[in-house]
């Protein structure tokens, strides 16, 4: 038999969990580090790859879930709002979709509860990518490469709307970013932050910021109103949660952002009105938590930000299959 022992260390004013032995070790902190993701089916996520950049599947043959993703930076598009078909501008901030799989629910407003029915909605929204699931599919079945795809991946050449968008989330599951500084503290490495970010981490501890901004996603488990000690001043029509539930209670109340590789997926808030992580510090503080931060200590708040910015998913682009005979051909200005 073997046996394996538990032990507790203290550092840097946390408690260091250690396992069992040869296990990796973690400290004791409302967030938890991010785990790699793990495969169980790479043919499908392959196929949602290919169809997670491919703009076919929108009306204009030209927007795919990366327009508004961009894998490149940080998962989002860095506008306040996203731009849809025939360039109308969306009516919200598009989220990340680095550790998605990691939220309670989708949305700003958690309207979808999984990514498969997330992955479903932005196809036949008409700001969006404007078409409907009937036509994404016949599209599709009309390119050869892609009914090869789905017989190998589904056993059928009869594809369905449900097969498309578990692929894609299939594939969105993967696009997790593990391994940041901060998670290398939590496991115990006490060399990696700077006395600034440590000061940060303490200070949006004892701020209350922890409250709301927690778990392995740092956010996106909660959804809370916006403007808690003075109102949240926007001219952006959308009215949160209440969009879902009808109640009242629920008005501008949003899902909480994850703040892991908040320095790449700005502006910030569902309206996108702060530019900066300073800007967004000072903006939370002084309407969620009634604190006005100095200028120093918002410094510091940022500092630790940036330390949340993990490994990002290393993309090789997909090649798309070339369209069939009878597959529409891309009309971006229709």
């Amino acid at each position: 038999m073997r046996i394996t022992t538990i032990s507790t260390l203290v550092l840097a004013g946390s408690v260091l969990f250690t396992g069992a032995l040869g296990a990796s070790s973690v400290r004791n902190e409302p967030i938890q580090p991010i785990e790699p993701a793990e495969v169980t089916d790479p043919a499908k996520v392959q196929l949602g790859k290919k169809l997670f950049f491919e703009p076919r599947l929108s009306r204009s043959g030209f927007i795919s879930c990366n327009s508004c993703h961009n894998l490149s930076r940080g998962g989002s598009d860095n506008l306040r709002t996203s731009i849809g078909h025939n360039w109308q501008e969306g009516p919200i901030n598009s989220p990340t979709v680095l550790n998605s799989s990691l939220n309670l629910a989708q949305f700003w407003d958690g309207r979808a509860e999984t990514l498969q029915e997330q992955a479903g909605g932005p196809i036949e929204n008409p700001m969006e990518m404007a078409f409907t699931h009937e036509l994404a599919v016949e599209v599709l079945a009309s390119i050869p490469g892609y009914v090869e795809l789905f017989v190998d991946v589904y056993g059928t050449d009869q594809i369905d709307i449900d097969m498309v968008t578990e692929a894609i989330a299939a594939f969105e599951e993967t696009l997790v970013t593990p391994n940041s500084r901060f998670d290398y503290w939590l496991r115990g490495d006490d060399d990696v932050l700077t006395a600034e970010e440590l000061a940060g981490y303490q200070l949006f501890k004892s701020s209350g910021c922890v409250a709301c901004h927690n778990g392995p996603n740092a956010g996106g488990t909660s959804f809370q109103r916006m403007g808690v000690v003075e109102p949240y001043q926007t001219d952006n029509p959308a009215e949160g949660r209440v969009a879902v539930t009808g109640k009242d209670a629920d008005r501008f109340s949003f899902k909480v952002p994850s703040l892991r590789n908040v320095e790449l997926t700005y502006p910030y808030f569902h309206d996108g009105a702060a530019d900066t992580l300073e800007e967004a510090v000072d903006i939370m503080g002084r309407l969620q938590l009634g604190r006005v931060y100095t200028e120093e200590e918002t410094a510091q708040i940022v500092a630790f930000l940036k330390t949340l910015t993990g490994e990002q998913p290393r993309i090789q682009l997909p090649i798309l299959p070339p369209s069939g005979p009878t597959t529409p051909r891309p009309q971006p200005f229709d």
